[in-house]
């Protein structure tokens, strides 16, 4: 794993300053530690931090061919190298290293945007060609590894693949967007179509960006997307040995490194299939990690080491406080933006623990998402089930009338909540859902901001992403468009940010079997009815793993990455939850009434609310906010 910057002048080919382009790497150090590289021409520069993994001897960057007309940097691992290396030598290619970098400088000779169809692995990557005079960016299909880049005012691009990378640019104006701030208030994350600072966009996951001399910088173009809508046809024990073998593969082919390597274990479902598949495939003991917690409500180490003694692990536990929120900075240095998931401090956590024996670590990270693990698909899909057998002329005034006199319990477990349920049912899917993904409420957030900050977001709406991506989505079922939205949004917005920032800050390469493209499709493929059954989620992808796997693992409610804030703001963070409403950042920003700030931190503490997540969001926003513009 690496990180990668660099400059591009579309319009002319002014001089790039190597220092300048050595800074922007410098900053990214973290995701790069074994070594570095800056690589200039007229218009251009590349520069490179090295984590290596494969081809440790010959495997530095930039990387250029030997006539120097293709020069890249990389970021990430081509799983299937080795076979598109071959396809490329049966046409005359000459390698020169043993680096999965190199068949990406054949692949755009020979199959130019095309080859990103062939590969197979999680990718950021600039590639200049000195013929066409181009820089051609692209991420891979789910957004794995990040890119960042932004116009400057002396005409250049500038690409990083973190935002910090941007900002040891001299010429880069740091000016926030309020609008970001909405997107990261209702969904928890800023989004990939948005930045905290104005003028930086993030290459879209599955897209690709072609910049050209003398032409202006173009919108990215989309090579990827996952599709719903067709339905496999096999009968459910042919599907489950087709699912397993899928699995295998995508195990497998991520276990190529020249380095030790390992797995997070947490004893759910997702980590503890990785760690069995990959026990089936290697000779020597599999290296595990679990991170526990001192209450017993939030710990699975019990679990995680009942699957370790089963296949043999090289098992390491590591016990935390519950109240561990002295990473608090720690975590926003290394995220930059805004991120409100708490489950990131445990994460780092895992990831320090891994980093102490491996350099890459397999996840389980993907499959709630393509398999339909979480409960908030099992209620959406119920809810569809009542929007389809009653007209939205009927479902508002009904349920909508219950809803809006049933008191409010947002305190409650889910299937309590008649409230929200009532008013869920009251709309349609496509504006119910995102509702239920999201963080704080819409009615909620407009209390919280000034009439300043809702006239500068001009209707703007954190949840109207997902409703486009819900409609425009390639799906057939109320079920397909949620996880669709998901894949496009959350899974890169939040779970692999979550995991590339907290892995890349120490040095770590995490590596997501369970999105091997081939499975996801194939799991898109599914019925409804093979991937929420008898009330659980993933229920095929259970029933394949029950030769592997206990029913006491299988089955078992999930639990994750669980991390108490509400309690916090309540104990230990009680003084910070009163700080927030007189906090000058959040002041002189001008978007939040502090008074509603105040009112929800006293409720808070007094019980008589539930505003945890509301009050983790702001701590969070202040922190990057000062790290930013303080």
């Amino acid at each position: 794993m690496c990180g990668i910057a660099g400059l591009y002048y579309p319009a002319t080919p002014k001089p790039v300053d190597p220092a300048r382009v050595d800074a922007m790497t410098t900053a990214l150090a973290h995701r790069g530690p074994d070594g570095a590289g800056v690589w200039t021409a007229p218009g251009v520069g590349l520069g490179h931090r090295r984590l290596a993994i494969i081809d440790l001897e010959s495997g530095a960057q930039p990387m250029a061919t030997p006539d120097l007309s293709l020069v890249t940097v990389f970021n990430g691992e081509i799983y299937n190298f080795r076979e598109v290396r071959a396809e490329l030598e049966a046409l005359g290619a000459r390698f020169e290293t043993h680096s999965d970098t190199e068949v990406l400088l054949h692949g755009w000779r020979a199959w130019g945007p095309d080859l990103l169809e062939r590969l197979n692995g999680m990718f950021a990557f600039a590639l200049y060609d000195a013929q066409r005079r181009s820089l051609f960016l692209a991420r891979d299909r789910f957004g794995v590894k990040p890119l960042h880049y932004a116009e400057l005012s002396d005409g250049a691009v500038a690409f990083a693949s973190e935002l910090k990378g941007l900002l040891a640019h001299p010429l880069f104006r740091r000016s926030p967007d309020f609008r970001a701030v909405e997107d990261y208030m209702g969904l928890g994350y800023v989004p990939d179509d948005a930045s905290l600072l104005a003028g930086v966009k993030k290459l879209p996951a599955g897209h690709f960006l072609l910049l050209e001399r003398g032409k202006p910088v173009p919108a990215p173009v989309r090579w990827f997307d996952v599709d719903f809508s067709n339905r496999a046809t096999g009968k459910p024990r042919d599907l489950e040995a087709e699912l397993v073998e899928r699995m295998r593969a995508a195990v497998r082919s991520r276990m190529v490194a020249d380095v030790p390597l390992g797995a997070f274990l947490s004893g759910g479902v997702d980590s503890s299939a990785v760690v069995a598949l990959m026990a089936e495939a290697s000779k020597a003991a599999v290296k595990t990690c679990t991170i526990g917690f001192d209450e017993a409500d939030h710990d699975e180490t019990a679990h995680a080491q009942r699957v370790a003694e089963r296949f043999a692990t090289r098992h390491h536990s590591r016990m935390v406080a519950s109240d561990d929120f002295a990473l608090i900075d720690t975590l926003v240095a290394a995220f930059d933006e805004p991120f409100a998931d708490a489950s990131a401090l445990p994460t780092y956590r895992v990831c320090a623990l891994a980093r102490e024996s491996v350099t890459v670590a397999l996840s389980g990270d993907g499959a709630d998402e393509a398999f339909a693990g979480y409960r908030r698909y099992r209620f959406h899909a119920a809810e569809e089930r009542v929007r389809d057998l009653l007209p939205q002329r009927f479902r508002e005034p009904v349920f909508g009338t219950l809803g809006r006199l049933y008191p409010k319990a947002d305190w409650a477990p889910r299937p309590f909540r008649a409230k929200t349920t009532l008013l869920a049912l009251a709309e349609g899917g496509e504006f119910a859902y995102p509702k239920a993904v999201g963080v704080t409420h819409p009615g909620l957030r407009r209390r919280l901001y000034t009439d300043r900050a809702m006239a500068a977001l001009g209707g703007h709406r954190a949840e109207q992403r997902y409703v486009e991506a819900m409609r425009q989505a390639p799906a057939r079922t109320g079920l397909d468009r949620a996880q669709y939205a998901d894949i496009r949004h959350w899974l890169p917005g939040d779970i692999l940010t979550k995991v590339d920032r907290a892995s890349m800050a120490v040095s770590l390469e995490a590596r997501e079997p369970l999105l091997d493209h081939r499975l996801v499709q194939f799991a898109a493929t599914l019925p409804p009815s093979l991937r929420i059954k008898s009330g659980q989620g993933k229920w095929l992808m259970k029933k394949a793993l029950e030769p592997y796997l206990p029913n006491e693992i299988l089955y078992r409610p999930k639990m994750g990455f669980v991390t108490p804030v509400s309690a916090w703001f309540r104990k230990a963070l009680a003084e910070e939850a009163a700080r927030l409403a007189q906090s000058r950042m959040l002041k002189d920003s001008g978007w939040f009434d502090l008074e509603v700030v105040g009112t929800l931190a006293a409720d808070h503490r007094a019980g008589r609310a539930e505003h945890g997540r509301t009050l983790w969001q702001l701590l969070m926003l202040e922190r990057s906010l000062t790290r930013l513009f303080g």
